[in-house]
This record gives C-alpha cells, sequence and structure tokens, in this order.
C-alpha cells in the first residue's frame, strides 16, 4: 500500500493557531479595511477535480489519467490553510499563504494505464497517493482606499510542489506483469497578476474579493493559472472575526523536464471558514 505523504504536524498546527487567534483578542477597535496585519486559519472544503499524464523517456504517451475516476482518490476533503498579511505604509501590502491537499487510494482500475514506461493492465488492483503543497505571496498597491474601500493590484508567485506514486502489477514494453513503482514530483513556480478589493459594509462586517490570473510559459513550464474567492467576515471582538468564503482554483500544467514529460491539471472549488486576528 502507498503511504500518502503527509506533512505530519499541519492539522494540529492549524488548530493550535486558531486557539492562538482567539487568545489576541483586545479593547482596541480597529476596522478591516484599515487592518495592519492579518492571520487567518482557514478550512477549506473544495470539490476537487484532478489529471495527471507522464510519457517515457522513449517516447511513449502516457495515459491521461483522471486521478479521482481512474484512481479513486476523494474527490471531495477537507484541508487546513493559513493566510496572512501586512501593509507596509499606506498603499502597498504584502500576503502570503500555504495550503495542502493528500490523498492516497487503491483501486481496480477500468482500463490500462501507461504512466511513464510502465503500462497497469485493466482490472489490476493500483496503489496510488497525490499530495499538493501551495505557497502563495504576493504584493499589492491599493490605488483607492479610504475608511469605506480598499482596491488594487497584485504582483505575485504561485508555487505548487506535487507528488504522485502508482504501485502495482505492470508490465514495460512486452515484458511479463510484475511488481512496478512508479514516482514523480515537481515544484512548478508560475507568477500572477491580480486584482483585490476590500469594502467595509458596518462597522463590523467586511466584504473582500480577490482574483488572481496568468497564462504563460515559464522554463519548462507551459501553465494557466486562475485563483479566485469571495469572503465575508464579521468581527466578533474588536480583533478577531470569524468568516465564510468560496474559492475556485483552475490549474493547467504542461511539462517538459527530464523526470516528468507530460501534463497536470487540477481544480479546487468549495466553501471555506475560517477564524481570524487583525490589527
Amino acid at each position: 500500500m502507498v503511504r500518502s505523504l503527509r506533512k505530519s504536524g499541519v492539522l494540529a498546527g492549524a488548530i493550535a493557531a486558531g486557539a492562538a487567534l482567539v487568545a489576541l483578542a483586545s479593547s482596541a477597535h480597529a476596522q478591516a479595511v484599515q487592518d495592519r496585519y492579518w492571520l487567518q486559519v482557514q478550512a477549506f472544503w473544495p470539490d476537487i477535480n484532478t489529471t495527471a499524464s507522464v510519457s517515457s523517456k522513449n517516447g511513449a504517451v502516457g495515459t491521461k489519467i483522471d486521478l479521482e475516476s481512474d484512481l479513486k482518490l476523494k474527490d471531495r476533503k477537507s484541508l487546513p490553510a493559513v493566510f496572512a498579511g501586512a501593509r507596509i505604509g499606506e498603499r502597498w501590502s504584502i500576503i502570503g499563504e500555504y495550503y495542502a491537499l493528500n490523498r492516497s487510494a487503491s483501486a481496480s482500475s477500468g482500463r490500462d494505464i501507461t504512466f511513464d514506461d510502465v503500462t497497469f493492465p485493466v482490472g489490476r488492483t493500483i496503489d496510488s497517493a497525490f499530495d499538493t503543497d501551495v505557497y502563495r505571496l504576493a504584493v499589492g498597491y491599493s490605488f483607492v482606499r479610504n475608511d469605506k474601500a480598499d482596491l488594487g493590484v497584485a504582483v505575485g508567485l504561485h508555487v505548487t510542489q506535487f507528488k504522485i506514486e502508482l504501485e502495482g502489477e505492470g508490465r514495460i514494453g512486452n515484458a511479463s506483469i510484475q511488481s512496478q513503482v512508479r514516482k514523480r514530483d515537481a515544484l512548478a513556480p508560475l507568477p500572477t497578476l491580480g486584482l483585490y478589493g476590500a469594502y467595509q459594509a458596518t462597522p463590523r462586517l467586511t466584504l473582500n474579493g480577490r482574483v488572481d490570473y496568468l497564462s504563460l510559459k515559464v522554463s519548462d513550464y507551459d501553465g494557466r493559472l486562475v485563483n479566485a474567492q469571495v469572503s465575508a467576515s464579521y468581527r466578533v471582538f474588536d480583533n478577531v472575526g470569524v468568516g465564510v468564503m468560496y474559492r475556485y482554483v483552475d490549474y493547467d500544467l504542461n511539462i517538459k523536464k527530464k523526470l516528468w514529460n507530460g501534463e497536470l491539471a487540477y481544480k479546487f472549488k468549495g466553501p471555506a471558514i475560517f477564524l481570524e486576528a487583525a490589527f
């Protein structure tokens, strides 16, 4: 059985960070649009659609694998995320975010699947694991900023670490069937351009939105990325709030590297809840 490549302690750390946020409540009133620093701990519940292919060095084209349909990886799973930001002066800001999705499964293949130079025949059991770590960093400039609204543009970097593993009985070329294991990983950094906005609907209710997009070839990667989200947060205490969010991520990547020649695509979409502290 393939072991999922999980990050130990991520969930426990998120829970601990959430408890710490509550402890940070103070008596100083701060409107969200005027916050200088903020930290969110999120619980994201996305619907997931993932495809991947890896071609072999000898030119054999890899199967485009639907990881949820072909390998029976979960198509919906909760995952923690951490989001933080700070203002630099009156117009500039910097944000960072991290979240991870780790899945594994064991399933009987409904068709022949070629991954790298191995073909796993129909009906054979394939143990699989697919892990994703996503890091985002962006710098923003607000061209509209007052007591009620904040609207600006952002330039950032979206970095994704992918790890995929397939294990089962398969064959290489015309050789006999035997146990095979294939692993691949890739680190894909893509720059992004975006817009963001916030509106102070009431002294305690803030509406936020953000969209990042880019279609660009960078080194060994040719990719397209759309990251969009809308949220509403309410200050339960002066510096501590709760909120709801909906996020949509569409990522399509062609890879031409020595160890991974193929493509990878995923879509995340779904709701999230979060706890935040801001000052």
